[in-house]
C-alpha cells in the first residue's frame, strides 16, 4: 500500500512528457509559458520533500503522507479541469508536493515492520521513483494517443483516491519525535534558496548561463543557502539538523545521491531522444513514443525486481557494500550505453543493466540514512536524501542537454554527443562510488 502511494507519487512525474509538443496547441500558450508545466512539479517536488518529511516526524508520518496524497488528488482534478497553462502549473504544483510520500513511507516502514522485512520493503518503495517513471511513459502515451488528454489526470486523481484510503484503513499511526515546534522559517528560507538554484540550474540553458537571470539566481541561492545553513545551527529546533547531516554516514551518502541521480538520469533523459530521432539523421530509429517508452519500460520492471536482492546484500554485507555494487552497476550500464547504441535491443540491455544498478544503489541508501540519524527524524533525513537524488536528476538536465546542444548537427543532436553525454554520467557515477566507498563499514 505505502510502495502504492510512491509509484502514484512518481507516475504524475512523467504523465505529461508525451503531451509536452502538443501543450503550446492545448493550452493556448507559448512553448516558454508551457515549459513551467514540468518546470514547477520539478521545483515543487524538490522543496517539499525535506518539509514533509519533518512535518512527518513532528505531527505524524501517516497524517502527512494522507495530506500529500490529497495534494495529488487535488492537483491531478485541477490539471484536468483546465486548457489554459497557468491553472495546469498550479494543479502540477500540488502533484509535485506529492514526492514527499517516498522519505515518509520509507520511515513509517521502519517503524511498523518486522526487522527481517524492512529491507526489502525500503527496496520496493525506492525502487517506485524510477519505476512510475519507466512505466508512465508508454502508459500515457497510449492514453494521449487513444482518448483526450484529460484522462490522464482524472486516471491520477483515481489513483490517488484509492491510495490515500488504503492508507488510512490500513496503515497504522507512527510514533512521534519528542515534542518541537516546526521551523517555519527555516522551511521558508531553504524553500527561496532551492528554488533560486533549481530555476537556474533547470532554465540556464534556455535563458543563457550568462545571463543576468541566471546569474542573479545562482548568486541568490549562494547567499541564501549559507545563511540558512547558519540559522539551522544556531536555531533550537531546526528543520533540518545538520550536525546529524554532517555525520560521515550521512553526509557521503547524500553526496553520493546527487552523483547518482545525475548518473540515473541519463537513461531518462538520452534513451527516448536516441530511440525517437528520425532515422534520416543516421543517429536515431524513428520509433514513436510509445515504442519508445516500451524499449525503456525494462529499467523500471529491473528496478523493481532486484529490490529484494539488494535488500539481502545488505543483510548479509551491509548497505554500504550493496550501495558499492549499485553505483558500479550503473556507471557500467552508462558506459556500455557508448558501444550499444547501433540496435534498439542493444539500448534495451543497456537501459536493463542501469534499472538494475539504480535500484540496488536506492534500496540501500534508506538503510545507510536510518542507521545513522535519531528514530525521531528518520522522515526528515529521508527527505534531505531525496532531495539530494533531485538536485542530481536536475544538474544532469541542464548538463547533458547542453552537451547534446553544443555537438548537435544540422539534423539534430549528433552521435558524439550521446557518446559524450553517456561518458559524463558514468564518470558522476564513479566519482559517487569513490564517495560512497568512504562511508564507514559499519554504518547499518
Amino acid at each position: 500500500m505505502l510502495a502504492s502511494g510512491g509509484l502514484a507519487a512518481s507516475l504524475m512525474q512523467s504523465l505529461v512528457i508525451p503531451l509536452i509538443p502538443e501543450f503550446p496547441r492545448l493550452l493556448h500558450a507559448s512553448p516558454v509559458d508551457t515549459s513551467w508545466v514540468i518546470t514547477a512539479t520539478l521545483l515543487a517536488a524538490a522543496v517539499i520533500t525535506p518539509v514533509s518529511g519533518r512535518l512527518g516526524d513532528l505531527y505524524g508520518k501517516r497524517r502527512v503522507l494522507l495530506v500529500s496524497l490529497a495534494a495529488l488528488v487535488v492537483g491531478s482534478v485541477v490539471s484536468a479541469l483546465t486548457e489554459s497553462v497557468w491553472p495546469m502549473v498550479l494543479g502540477r504544483v500540488l502533484q509535485g508536493c506529492a514526492m514527499g510520500v517516498v522519505p515518509l513511507g520509507i520511515s513509517i516502514m521502519r517503524d511498523q515492520l518486522p526487522a527481517d522485512r524492512v529491507g526489502a520493503a525500503m527496496g520496493l518503495m525506492s525502487a517506485t521513483l524510477g519505476v512510475g517513471g519507466a512505466i508512465g511513459l508508454p502508459l500515457s502515451a497510449v492514453v494521449a494517443q487513444q482518448a483526450d488528454w484529460h484522462v490522464l489526470f482524472w486516471g491520477s486523481a483515481v489513483l490517488g483516491v484509492v491510495c490515500a484510503t488504503l492508507v488510512r484503513f490500513v496503515v497504522p499511526e507512527s510514533p512521534r519525535a519528542p515534542r518541537a515546534r516546526f521551523d517555519l522559517l527555516g522551511a521558508l528560507w531553504l524553500s527561496v534558496g532551492l528554488t533560486a538554484l533549481l530555476m537556474a540550474t533547470i532554465k540556464g540553458a534556455g535563458w543563457g548561463w550568462t545571463s543576468a537571470a541566471t546569474l542573479g539566481l545562482f548568486g541568490t541561492a549562494v547567499a541564501v543557502l549559507p545563511s540558512w545553513g547558519l540559522y539551522q545551527l544556531r536555531t533550537t529546533d531546526p528543520l533540518v539538523d545538520l550536525r546529524v547531516s554532517a555525520r560521515r554516514p550521512v553526509l557521503l551518502t547524500n553526496l553520493s545521491a546527487v552523483l547518482i541521480g545525475f548518473a540515473m538520469y541519463a537513461s531518462a533523459l538520452l534513451f527516448p531522444q536516441l530511440l525517437q530521432a528520425p532515422v534520416e539523421t543516421g543517429q536515431g530509429f524513428g520509433l514513436s513514443m510509445l515504442q519508445a517508452g516500451l524499449s525503456v519500460a525494462p529499467l523500471g520492471l529491473v528496478m523493481m525486481l532486484l529490490s529484494p536482492l539488494s535488500a539481502r546484500l545488505s543483510a548479509r554485507y551491509g548497505a554500504r557494500t550493496t550501495l558499492l555494487v549499485g553505483v558500479l552497476v550503473i556507471a557500467v550500464g552508462n558506459g556500455s550505453a557508448v558501444l550499444l547504441t547501433t540496435a534498439v535491443w542493444q539500448i534495451v540491455v543497456a537501459s536493463a543493466v542501469m534499472g538494475g544498478g539504480i535500484g540496488i544503489a536506492f534500496a540501500a541508501m534508506p538503510a545507510l540514512i536510518m542507521g545513522s540519524v535519531p528514530r525521531g527524524e528518520t522522515a526528515s533525513a529521508n527527505g534531505v536524501n531525496t532531495l539530494m537524488r533531485s538536485i542530481g536528476t536536475s544538474t544532469a538536465s541542464a548538463v547533458l542537454a547542453t552537451i547534446l546542444a553544443n555537438t548537435a548537427t544540422a539534423t539534430g543532436p549528433s552521435r558524439l554527443g550521446f557518446h559524450i553525454s553517456f561518458i559524463t554520467a558514468a564518470g558522476a557515477a564513479l566519482v559517487g562510488l569513490l564517495l560512497a566507498a568512504f562511508i564507514p563499514r559499519r554504518a547499518a
